[in-house]
């Protein structure tokens, strides 16, 4: 009928609407449950997280050397650098690319490689597993290599020796390798976390070394060949004008000569030395075990919920 009003119905709730105090009874009755899975995964973390060995991080702090920084070299190859190039001298660029060619050579395979043998480190970056503190002395996995014998021990895959390859070593050292550049700052960070704190600080020092002996050797031999060139260009150019580039570009080149010979830092100077470590890096224990544990209680809180609507339906 018209002007009949009619009452809001109620509705009942939905039937797959959570219930929240349900869920709290449910997850009450597999409370023994979430103990127990808490419990086995807390133990099994702090047993993992114990049998982790420490490792410590050495970090030298670098910034790019005056050599490295351009000045004169960098409007030089403004002014004249298409003509070197004719020429077939290299004027190189500013110091941004300098650094940035140091960064990915001190990173690649070659480098590493060398680097390694030079320092006879193959055994201490492929097979050491921990480091004694007390006796200061590595510990090898003998089921690698055999300190005693000094023989390689391992079973090799297949297609490989013993005796770890050249990309084996190369990909196993870069897991204590780290580099980072903070473009905001121009600084480098060099670091090597290791298992000994005082092997992490001879690498990092003798990686800077090598890294800015390697480019002085090479721009120092790049400079003399130019030099060499460039005099004779001008003993074969009758022309005035081009004789005075020549000799612009002898000077230049002279300075890298100088610098090169007159340089320890050429690519990187240090802004912070690496130092021994006193505090282990990784690993972070109690993360571990705080981890081991909510995953534990996680899972058990999902076993109890399963049981729970299983027992209901």
């Amino acid at each position: 009928m018209l002007g009949t009003s009619h009452a809001p119905q109620s509705h009942p709730p939905y039937d797959d609407e959570i219930d929240l105090l349900e869920l709290w009874r449910v997850l009450m009755r597999g409370k023994w449950i979430i103990i127990g899975f808490t419990a086995i995964f807390s133990v099994a973390s702090v047993f993992y997280a114990l049998s982790l060995p420490n490792m410590y991080k050495s970090t030298a702090v670098l910034a790019p050397a005056e050599s490295a920084g351009g000045g004169g070299l960098g409007k030089l190859a403004g002014q004249f650098g298409g003509l070197a190039s004719l020429a077939g001298i290299n004027l190189g660029g500013g110091g941004s690319n300098k650094t940035a060619e140091a960064l990915e050579i001190l990173q690649s395979w070659a480098f590493i490689e060398e680097f390694i043998q030079e320092q006879n480190i193959a055994t201490q970056v492929f097979a050491v597993k921990d480091w004694n503190p007390e006796t200061d002395e590595l510990i090898y996995d003998t089921e690698i290599y055999d300190p005693q014998t000094q023989t390689w021990t391992r079973e090799p895959p297949k297609g490989k020796q013993a005796e770890p390859s050249s990309w084996e070593l190369y990909e196993q050292f870069k897991e204590y390798l780290s580099v980072g550049e903070d473009k905001v700052s121009g600084f480098t960070s060099l670091d090597i976390e290791y298992y000994s704190p005082e092997v992490a600080k001879v690498w990092v020092d003798a990686l800077l070394n090598k890294i800015n002996s390697k480019l002085k050797a090479r721009d120092a031999e790049e400079a003399q060949k130019n030099v060499s060139f460039l005099k004779q260009q001008i003993e074969e150019t009758p022309l005035a004008s081009m004789q005075s580039v020549f000799y612009d570009l002898i000077e230049d080149q002279t300075k890298v000569l100088m610098l090169a010979k007159g340089s320890t830092e050429y690519v990187f100077k240090t802004v912070s030395e690496s130092r021994v470590s006193e505090e282990k890096s990784k690993p972070k224990r109690a993360l571990i075990c705080i981890f081991g544990a909510m995953l534990g209680g996680l899972l058990g809180c999902i076993i109890a919920l399963i049981r729970g609507l299983k027992n209901q339906d």
